[in-house]
C-alpha cells in the first residue's frame, strides 16, 4: 500500500534518501509530496514524490524489482494530481528508465545526456507545437523572456532581434511565480513592441521554462540541477525551434543573476548542436545603469518608481504610475525583497 511520507518524520526522510542514493538518484531540493511503499519489517520499498505538475525521484529496491510497486507509485501519485485539478503531468527519469515509464502511459518529450523529460498527454508537447502561429519562409529568430516587467532593456533585445530577422517569435514566460501576474506581463510585452511588424508573441505554456521543464529557473538549487534542467529545456526549445523554422536564438546577458547566467551557458553550448545560433547580447545600460527588471521591482517596492523611469518604455512607465496598477504594485511591496524570478 502506497502511503504520504511526512516531510516532518526524520526517520522516513532519511529512508527515501537511503534508498534514492541506492539507486544513484539525488533527492531534488524542491519538492511538494513524498509517498513510498513499506515492507512487513517497516524498510522502505519503493517512492516517488511530485513538485508542482511533475513527479520525480523515482526509486524500487533491488530486491523487489518486477513487483508492480513503480506502477502503484505512479498511479498514487498521479490520482493525487487529479485530486489537485491537475490533468496533464510531467516527470524527469534516468535516460535507461524511460521506457518503464513509457509503459506506464507517459510519451517522451525531450532528453539530455543524464535525464528524460516525459509527459502523461500523449501528443501534448507536438499539439502545442502544431498550434504555434507560424510565420513564411525567412531567417526567422526567436526570444523567451520572463518580463517582470518588460523594460527598455528587454525592448532593445526585441528590436536587435527585429532588425536583424525577417521575423522574431516572441516567447513570453506564463509562469504564475511572482508578484506581477503573467496576464500583465504579457499585456506590457504586447504593448511595449505593437510597433514592430515581425514580431510574433507566444505564450511558454508549460514546455519553455516552466516549473515542469526548470524548476531551479524560479526555486534555489545547486548547480548540478541548474545545468541537467537547464540542458532538458534546450532540448524541449529544439523542437518547437524545428516547428517554427528558428535558427537564432537571441539572450540578453547576464551579470548578476546566476541561474540565468548557468542557463545563457548551456544554451550557448547546446543550442548550436540542435540547429540554432545563440546570440547573446550584452546588457543596455541607461544613465550608467545595467536596465534590470529586479531594479525596477526594487523601485516599485520602495515607492521610487520615478527613479527607474528611464529604464521604462512608456507602456511600462503608464501602467505602473496608473490606479488600474495598484493591486500589482501592492503585491510587490508585500514582498520581502524584490527579488529575481
Amino acid at each position: 500500500m502506497v502511503s504520504e511520507i511526512s516531510p516532518r518524520s526524520a526517520r522516513a526522510q532519511k529512508q527515501v534518501d537511503a534508498l534514492l542514493e541506492r539507486e544513484g538518484i539525488r533527492r531534488d531540493r524542491n519538492l511538494d509530496y513524498t509517498c513510498g511503499v513499506y515492507d512487513d519489517d517497516g524498510a522502505l520499498i519503493a517512492t516517488g514524490s511530485s513538485f508542482g505538475s511533475t513527479l520525480r525521484c523515482f526509486a524500487v529496491s533491488d530486491g523487489h524489482r518486477g513487483e508492480g510497486l513503480l506502477n502503484e507509485v505512479v498511479s498514487h501519485l498521479l490520482e493525487r494530481q487529479f485530486a489537485r485539478g491537475c490533468s496533464h503531468s510531467f516527470l524527469y527519469t534516468k535516460p535507461e528508465s524511460a521506457r518503464f515509464f513509457s509503459d506506464l502511459g507517459f510519451s517522451e518529450v525531450a532528453r539530455a545526456e543524464r535525464a528524460v523529460f516525459m509527459e502523461n498527454r500523449r501528443g501534448g508537447f507536438a499539439s502545442y507545437c502544431a498550434g504555434l502561429q507560424k510565420t513564411p519562409a525567412g531567417k526567422t529568430a526567436a526570444i523567451v523572456m520572463n518580463a517582470n516587467p518588460f523594460t527598455r532593456g528587454h525592448r532593445y533585445l526585441v528590436e536587435k532581434a527585429a532588425g536583424e530577422n525577417d521575423f522574431v517569435h516572441l516567447f513570453v514566460l506564463s509562469e504564475e511565480a511572482g508578484p506581477i501576474p503573467f496576464a500583465v506581463r504579457r499585456r506590457l510585452v504586447r504593448d511595449g513592441v505593437a510597433d514592430l511588424p515581425n514580431v510574433v508573441l507566444h505564450d511558454s505554456g508549460p514546455y519553455i521554462i516552466s516549473s515542469a521543464t526548470f524548476p531551479s529557473y524560479f526555486l534555489r538549487d545547486d548547480d548540478d540541477a541548474i545545468r541537467t534542467q537547464a540542458a532538458l529545456d534546450v532540448s524541449v526549445f529544439g523542437g518547437i525551434a524545428r516547428a517554427l523554422g528558428v535558427t537564432r536564438r537571441y539572450v540578453g546577458d547576464e551579470p548578476t543573476s546566476h541561474v540565468t547566467s548557468l542557463y545563457n551557458e548551456v544554451m550557448a553550448a547546446r543550442l548550436p548542436e540542435l540547429g540554432v545560433d545563440c546570440t547573446v547580447v550584452p546588457r543596455m545600460e541607461a544613465d550608467g545603469r545595467v536596465v534590470s527588471a529586479s531594479t525596477v521591482r526594487q523601485a516599485i517596492h520602495d515607492d521610487a518608481l520615478d527613479t527607474v523611469a528611464d529604464m521604462l518604455p512608456e507602456s511600462t512607465y503608464r501602467y505602473f504610475a496608473s490606479p488600474e496598477a495598484a493591486h500589482v504594485v501592492q503585491a510587490i511591496r508585500a514582498m520581502d525583497e524584490a527579488k529575481h524570478y
